[in-house]
């Protein structure tokens, strides 16, 4: 028996293959947990929920473009429906959507790269958050959020001011939720990962030992969401 066992944890971008969110969902899924898989790519959420069913697990997928806060709040309700047993709460929210993109110096970046960041990565964690917190006070759930080392202090951010930029937001963001909830017994925290062993990464910058694999990953949100973490909120874990 597993804490986990029956308990619906949503998780968004768990799209492409050889991504983080592939590997957390296969962590939480072998624990027992009930899955609902958001990403904006309908083919690849579905490729991925039909994976985990394939391997005996529980797994729904809902496309949504997860910066549409009316959008988000269907979905929201499109995964309760789907998931009766778990009777309108949610254990966790792993907000795991987003993404990289260099700006360079601010003289020659682009706007429209500055917007996509913040985008993808704040507006996807507050939409998320905002459309699940009511079923998330039912379960006494707990949110993850994803930061990055560059939002740290002390962070290398030359380059990629958007980027960390919307990276501190989502961190502001995790703090202004873990103070808000805690009455309501959710709690939030966030995980500041440098560059995890993603296939893309791999693709971009080649194969190294200094990234945080993704198995690493997946076991700090399995302690974060766990009963162990009960009274752990408000925090970021930097994994370097």
């Amino acid at each position: 028996m597993s804490e986990f066992d029956g308990k619906l944890v949503v998780l968004t971008g768990v799209g492409r293959a050889g991504q983080a969110g592939e590997i957390i969902a296969r962590a939480f899924a072998a624990r027992g947990a009930v899955l609902a898989l958001l990403d904006v790519s309908e083919t690849e959420v579905i490729a991925r929920a039909r994976e985990l069913r394939e391997n005996g697990f529980v797994a729904t997928a809902h496309a949504v473009d997860l910066s549409d806060a009316t959008e988000t709040e269907r979905v929201a309700r499109e995964v309760l429906a789907a998931h009766p047993g778990a009777r309108g709460a949610v254990h966790a929210l792993i907000n795991a959507a987003g993404g990289f993109g260099m700006t360079g110096p601010l003289d020659g970046s682009d706007p429209a790269q500055w917007r996509r960041m913040f985008t993808i990565s704040a507006d996807t964690a507050y939409c998320a958050t905002r459309a699940f917190l009511p079923a998330l006070r039912g379960g006494q759930g707990s949110i993850v959020y994803f930061a990055s080392a560059a939002s740290l202090p002390g962070g290398k951010v030359g380059g990629m001011a958007a980027y960390a930029g919307a990276k501190s937001a989502v961190l502001t963001l995790m703090r202004s939720v873990a103070q808000d909830e805690r009455e309501h017994g959710v709690r939030a925290n966030a995980v500041a990962p440098a560059a995890i062993r993603t296939a893309a990464n791999i693709e971009s910058m080649g194969d190294k030992d200094s990234f945080v694999d993704r198995e690493s990953v997946a076991d700090v949100l399995l302690f974060l969401c766990s009963a162990a973490a009960r009274n752990v909120s408000g925090q970021v874990v930097e994994l370097a």
